[in-house]
């Protein structure tokens, strides 16, 4: 209970470290810089989530991420299925079969900051829930599509400037990269939120604590984080611009449904005029 109750703070504390080191990686990138961002990121992310939906309901989503995560950059770098053919180098620490550990880390934490950014967009609330089956599809492809808009700066990134993969083919359109791997991502991602979506039928979400505002800055400001770091740094150049609009359009409306949600419902009530106060 005590550690439950210290869960806002260990956030927060947590989202600091992780700026801290984004800054560091704007002044050189190495390999233990890549992984304790992507191990304290991956934390940051799964305290947030048992804030905001409760332990269970993150324990489901952090074992899809990171499996199902795992398993499709498994085949992908095995057999070329999803993304292309591709080879890891060492840059990104040790691996799991063919996958570095941290990569399967990021498939959960950009899923679930992607799917607080979509509620926040639609429903003015960082989750909607139990829902329809309708509504979860396009829910996850929403999701899919916040998820993949960070990879438009950050494939080309990790390829070029990091060399932290090789692919097969290098005359791909997308600045060199293949757009299959895209596709890899809006259905690798929609599989991972729509599945997680589906656990919440069972068990629907149920914070152990209060949620107030600050708490649900948490996914937004590392999303922006990253869009900062590309806007800054990405390459080539002209990722830097697709990167601010690519991922702060979802930014800006996720903030903009984050501010509803938290004004109270009778601001949000248009005040009555002279006219219907006398027809009262």
């Amino acid at each position: 209970m005590k550690a439950i109750a210290q869960l806002p703070r260990i956030t927060y504390v947590l989202l600091a470290a992780l700026l801290i080191i984004f800054l560091a990686r704007g002044q050189g990138e190495t390999t233990v810089l890549l992984i304790a961002s992507s191990v304290v990121m991956f934390v940051c992310c799964w305290a947030s989530a048992i804030h905001l939906l409760g332990a269970r309901p993150a324990l489901h989503f952090v074992l899809l991420g990171v499996t199902m995560g795992w398993a499709a950059e498994q085949l992908g770098s095995s057999y070329g299925w999803f993304f292309g053919s591709y080879t890891y180098t060492a840059v990104l620490g040790p691996r799991l079969g063919d996958v570095p550990v941290v990569i399967p880390l990021m498939w959960f934490a950009l899923c679930y900051i992607a799917y607080v950014i979509a509620n926040l967009i639609v429903w003015q609330k960082p989750s909607d829930g139990v829902a329809p089956l309708g509504q979860m599809l396009a829910m996850s492809l929403l999701t899919a599509m916040v998820v993949t808009a960070y990879d438009l700066g950050a494939d080309p990134y990790m390829v070029y400037v990091l060399k932290a993969w090789i692919m097969a083919k290098t005359d791909g359109w997308w600045f060199g990269e293949t757009v299959q791997g895209f596709f890899g991502w809006m259905l690798v991602s929609f599989t991972i939120v729509f599945c997680f979506r589906l656990t919440l039928t069972r068990r629907p979400a149920a914070p152990p604590l209060p949620v107030n505002r600050h708490h649900v800055l948490v996914p937004l400001t590392i999303y922006g984080g990253n869009m900062v770091f590309q806007v800054f740094l990405g390459y080539p150049v002209e990722i830097r611009s697709i990167a601010f609009f690519a991922m702060g359009i979802p930014l800006l409306t996720a903030a903009c449904g984050y501010q509803r949600w938290e004004q109270p419902a009778a601001a949000t009530e248009p005040a009555a005029t002279p006219l219907a106060k006398e027809a009262a």
